[in-house]
């Protein structure tokens, strides 16, 4: 048996568990459509709230005010509570305070409040746990562990998840940007974080219980947690002039280059592109942090050198890193990159969590017995 044919060792690549309306991922084209709209076109022209009634009804207009005011409503009260939630969101690491102050809500019965209820949350918590640990500022430029800031329910979910990180009415084109990101990082198929909701889902069980297990799965560094390393590299290579000269020693020391490969593209990732071209609309705009220039040449460089060594692996940009150098633009520190990923996500984790409920049964798959057997002894009459 080949290892392609060895579904345990290649992590069920190639294997179908559900039928889906929401995403179809090419890799080998490296096209992303999401409801019957290719995601170029859908992150370019909807707001985060757009994109999140694409994937909950498959609605194509552009008019989603009454879900901005049901999420701006549902952050209030998910503010109103942060009191209980007081030791979840002391915790050092982003994610574990999402995941445990997430795991505190109830369950409840109507399901499109349960929805909204969710996503709203999540920005209150992100924001709130990064102002008490010191990532947001203040004026005077140093970092210092800050209060929360209530929501303002007549703001969008962008706009005002920044307005809760600095304390201050964001620009509309740093929204614009935040938007965009949060659009091209809602819904990308059957990925780990969303493969966790599902199966949970699948039992039977309670929507909370599964957005838990899809921030349980999106925390891992192999799902998630790419972005802020990306960041480290750009500031170690420092200049387009050492781009080429730096990534040979890492490669020669057998150290991987960070926000390059992908597990389904073989081609650039489609997502790679829609923020690279949001990071120059912020540096049109006059927000810059000088990185994108870099960051292409380091890309460029990468790619070459990659293409050079392993000309049978397709190595390209894939979605990390350019959400680094937008989110980094955007003021976002990189302590709260993969919080920020959770605050589009849920969108399409909410998405299919309804579609399994809906369509899906129990997922249970086999694994493949390898390991030893005890001896068989004979029988006395065969002795």
């Amino acid at each position: 048996m080949t290892q392609s044919e060895n579904p345990a060792r290649t992590g069920l690549d190639g294997i179908v568990v559900a039928d889906t309306l929401l995403a179809r991922v090419d890799g080998l084209k490296g096209r992303l459509v999401i409801r019957g709209r290719d995601l170029e076109d859908a992150a370019a022209n909807l707001s985060f709230e757009g994109m999140t009634q694409l994937l909950w009804s498959g609605q194509q207009q552009t008019d989603s005010s009454e879900l901005q005011q049901q999420l701006g409503t549902a952050r209030v009260a998910a503010f109103a509570a942060l009191r209980a939630q007081g030791q979840a969101l002391a915790r050092p690491d982003g994610m574990e305070a999402l995941r445990a102050a997430l795991s505190q809500l109830e369950t409840r019965d109507d399901a499109q409040e349960e929805r909204v209820r969710i996503a709203a949350a999540l920005p209150v918590f992100a924001a709130a746990w990064a102002r008490g640990q010191g990532l947001c500022g203040t004026a005077t430029g140093t970092a210092e562990r800050l209060q929360p800031i209530a929501p303002d329910p007549r703001l969008s979910q962008a706009q005002d998840y920044l307005r809760m990180l600095t304390g201050s009415p964001p620009p509309p084109a740093v929204v614009r940007g935040l938007d965009t990101y949060l659009c091209t990082v809602a819904e990308h198929g059957m990925n780990a974080s969303t493969f966790a909701a599902r199966v949970v889902t699948s039992t039977g069980s309670d929507t909370v219980s599964a957005v838990v297990a899809a921030i349980c799965a999106l925390k891992g560094p192999l799902h998630g947690g790419a972005p802020g390393p990306v960041l480290d590299m750009l500031e170690e290579v420092a200049s387009p002039a050492r781009a080429r000269a730096w990534l040979e020693a890492e490669l020669s020391a057998g150290r991987r280059i960070m926000g390059l490969g992908h597990r389904v593209y073989r081609v650039r990732d489609p997502r790679a592109a829609v923020l690279e071209a949001a990071v120059l609309d912020l540096e049109k705009a006059g927000i810059s942090t000088r990185r994108l220039g870099l960051a292409r040449a380091v890309e460029k460089q990468a790619a070459e050198l990659l293409r050079e060594r392993y000309p049978d692996r397709p190595l390209e940009a894939n979605v990390e890193f350019y959400t680094a150098v937008l989110l980094d633009t955007l003021g976002l520190d990189r302590r709260l990159f993969t919080a920020t990923f959770a605050v589009g996500r849920v969108a399409g984790w909410l998405a299919h969590i309804e579609e399994q409920r809906e369509n899906g049964r129990l997922i249970r798959p086999s694994c493949r017995y390898v390991g030893s057997y005890p001896e068989q002894k004979l029988a006395p009459e065969a002795a």
